[in-house]
């Protein structure tokens, strides 16, 4: 890497985090796609220890939970019997939490979507936060037993249910969700604030991270050929948002608002982190 010289690196950093993948950085930078590829697991491996370190005794009040859908070198569907024992190709999901207050993405988790995924990513999330919270998530069945193990009763945890309507157009084909029908809020645990009671900002959180990373861009043909690269393009991703990127509704960087950075960050930062 040493080889490349720094400007060239934070132009390759800048444009991965704009939503440009690895073989069009390519043609625009004239950098080979495998010393893009290098640059974006050291990068990203820096990113990651930074927000593990950063991230912790967070005064985050009100939280959201979800999970996003990705594949990492074919889809699970596609996989051979021998290749489902491979628990890091087929399809993945990044649970992610973020605290509607700051728009702080204080934690993500890549794995499967099933309990033992869950459980570890919301004992994380607790292992993080400094208060008790006001947490909302999706129906995802196995969020129960989790959020139990990590929180126990000290939570005001509540579920939302979206329903989901037809518009006619079922079995035709078509590329926008189907209209919402109804929300149903269910507490589950202690008194959550019906009011917050949402899921929103981090779905829209989840519109940032396909906008904002190729290999999550549906209609493409980008994806991630290991769970490393993965998961190196991820830590990239929440800590450029976290501490570089200037929310729109914020005018600071979500880092900045939740008073655990004083600046924005630059990216020459990042890579030296």
């Amino acid at each position: 890497m040493n080889v490349v010289p720094k400007e060239r690196q934070i132009q390759v950093l800048s444009a991965l985090v704009e939503g440009n993948s690895i073989r069009s950085v390519e043609r625009m930078m004239g950098t080979h796609q495998d010393t893009i590829t290098r640059l974006l697991c050291r990068v990203g491996k820096g990113c990651a220890r930074l927000l593990d370190e950063k991230m912790r005794d967070l005064p985050c009040r009100n939280v959201q939970v979800d999970e996003i859908w990705t594949f990492v070198r074919k889809k699970q569907r596609m996989l051979t019997v021998k290749e489902k024992k491979n628990l890091e190709i087929g399809d993945q999901y990044v649970f992610v939490a973020l605290d509607a207050d700051t728009r702080l993405i204080p934690l993500f988790h890549v794995g499967k979507r099933d309990g033992r995924t869950a459980t570890q990513f919301m004992l994380d999330l607790q292992s993080r936060l400094s208060n008790r919270i006001q947490l909302t998530s999706d129906a995802f069945i196995p969020y129960l037993q989790a959020v139990e193990d990590a929180f126990g009763l000290d939570v005001d945890y509540a579920q939302l249910v979206k329903l989901y309507g037809s518009d006619g157009n079922a079995g035709r084909g078509r590329y926008a969700p189907p209209q919402i029908t109804e929300a149903i809020s269910t507490t589950i645990n202690g008194s959550p604030d019906p009011w917050k009671v949402s899921t929103s900002y981090v779905e829209r959180q989840n519109l940032t991270m396909r906008m904002a990373m190729r290999r999550l861009t549906r209609l493409t043909n980008a994806f991630s050929k290991k769970l490393d690269n993965l998961k190196a393009a991820l830590a990239l991703h929440f800590a450029w948002y976290n501490f570089g990127r200037v929310h729109g509704s914020l005018r600071v960087t979500p880092a900045m608002e939740a008073g655990i950075s004083d600046h924005i960050w630059t990216m020459e930062e990042l890579l030296v982190c």
